[in-house]
């Protein structure tokens, strides 16, 4: 099945166990948008209203639709997106880059129509997702490891 829709629950296989998102908007230019939702199981869920509904570790663009007939990851649910998640979210983007020590020094948002500069980054808009497509492998690793968008700086 390759075809997703808006509300699908998706899961994905991760070296430290099974690890769920929600399939929840979607953007003409960056496609599929996932909330990755909190926890790893040891075992496959069977249950997932309550999951659904608790807020998301992140967002994340990903090639949904690609990585279903790939195999990669398949729809295990369907739930209605909470209320406080429908709306599109705010995102970062990096903009210069300091060669000498890697970080960014220039941080742009976007909204999904418009974006704006804002140079450094406040400590709530470093937890903004990042806008970019992320492939199946390093979103995996991402999950596993724990990672958060408010790590990358």
């Amino acid at each position: 099945m390759t075809k997703a829709q808006v509300g699908d629950i998706v899961e994905f296989e991760t070296p430290k166990g099974f690890a769920y998102a929600q399939f929840s908007n979607v953007h003409e230019r960056f496609g599929e948008l996932l909330r990755v939702l909190p926890g790893i199981y040891q075992t496959r869920r069977e249950e997932f209203a309550d999951l659904a509904q608790q807020n998301e570790r992140f967002y994340v663009f990903y090639p949904l639709k690609a990585m279903i007939k790939e195999g990669l990851v398949k729809v295990v649910a369907h739930s209605d997106v909470p209320v406080q998640a429908k709306p599109f979210p705010l995102f970062k983007a990096a903009g210069w880059r300091d060669p000498q020590s890697g970080r960014v020094q220039d941080w742009w948002l976007w909204d999904g129509h418009r974006e704006w500069r804002v140079g450094s980054l406040t400590e709530d808009l470093a937890a903004l997702p990042i806008r970019a497509i992320t492939g199946h492998d390093l979103l995996v690793r991402r999950i596993a490891d724990g990672w958060h968008p408010r790590d990358v700086t």
